[in-house]
């Protein structure tokens, strides 16, 4: 729809060559040059007034809706699970110095494309992110703050997608957070007190939960979960911040200290269910579906993204995983 009339576009078929255009990463002059009776400009205007962040999401949300209501997509899940990932797209030519480093893809700068994928397959949020973030920074603004009308309950991440303060903040927030558990000779348990009443579990504990930091600074988590939950703060802000406060700061240790027991309450279920094992490494192969469909389409332009501003690699970055 229009940006300010919300009328609906004139001209469908350009409205969808523009749409098509970003999806498989032609652009819109080659677009132009294939579409008879479309000319640059036209195809410009259009963009410019119909196709933006706002307009994308509402329409994506539309998607996502429709597939909710048909029944042949319960064969694969019933809309309740999620996971998130994210992708590399490497930066070129123009769009070179907008991208970043981060040593684990190499040493070409790139962007990251950061989605929520429901366990129907219906990629229900994107994030056009800095590659050299961590990734579980993002997670919970894909469930907070998309526009679809899915009720996530549990989500999975990778390895890379969780830590203590975002355990903790899942849990208040309302959602069972499932990541996938690997390298289990560097993962730690913490216990209410008293480790030596774990002797089985002793090579695996780290050490006590702080319950007494917790209930100092209760009244200030449930501020911060209550902030986040309205959008007074964005939760990815949050997340980064506590990652930047000092290690004493009371919030930031309380937090931590919350976290700390859903991690470990997570670990032991891990390690004992096995259906729970199977549920989370579904739900991430599905995202990994995606991602390699969307590394597939996004063809055009060996696969780069050669936009210099943001709203233009938002854009792509959307419409690819759209």
């Amino acid at each position: 729809m229009h940006t300010k009339t919300g009328e609906p576009a004139e001209n469908r078929t350009r409205l969808l060559s523009i749409v098509l255009a970003n999806g498989i990463n032609l652009g819109l002059t080659r677009m132009a040059e294939s579409s008879p009776g479309a000319s640059y400009d036209q195809l410009l205007w259009l963009s410019a007034w119909h196709v933006g962040d706002e307009t994308y999401d509402a329409a994506l949300a539309e998607l996502v809706n429709a597939q909710l209501a048909t029944p042949f997509p319960r064969h694969w899940g019933d809309g309740t699970s999620s996971s998130s990932d994210g992708q590399r797209f490497p930066t070129a030519h123009r769009a070179e110095g907008t991208g970043q480093v981060n040593p684990r893809y190499g040493s070409a700068p790139g962007r990251l494309i950061y989605t929520h994928v429901s366990d129907q397959y219906t990629p229900f949020s994107t994030q056009l992110v800095n590659v050299g973030i961590r990734e579980s920074t993002f997670v919970l603004d894909g469930l907070l703050y998309h526009d679809s009308e899915l009720e996530i309950a549990e989500h999975s991440t990778d390895t890379a997608g969780f830590t203590d303060h975002v355990f903790a903040l899942m849990h208040l927030l309302g959602f069972r957070f499932a990541p996938r558990l690997r390298n289990f000779g560097d993962t730690r348990l913490y216990v209410p007190k008293h480790v030596s009443r774990y002797p089985e579990l002793r090579a695996m504990i780290g050490g006590t939960i702080n319950v007494r930091q917790i209930r100092t600074h209760w009244d200030e988590i449930l501020r911060l979960a209550t902030s986040i939950r309205q959008g007074s703060v964005t939760a990815s802000l949050m997340v980064r911040k506590l990652a930047s406060y000092p290690r004493q700061n009371g919030l930031t240790v309380a937090l931590r200290e919350l976290g700390r027991i859903e991690r470990s309450l997570f670990v032991l279920d891990w390690l004992q269910n096995v259906d729970l094992r199977h549920r989370v490494q579904s739900e991430l192969n599905k995202g990994e579906t995606r991602n390699a469909l969307a590394r597939a389409v996004f063809f055009n332009r060996l696969g780069e993204i050669r936009d210099r501003r943001y709203e233009q690699q938002r854009h792509r970055a959307s419409r690819s995983s759209g």
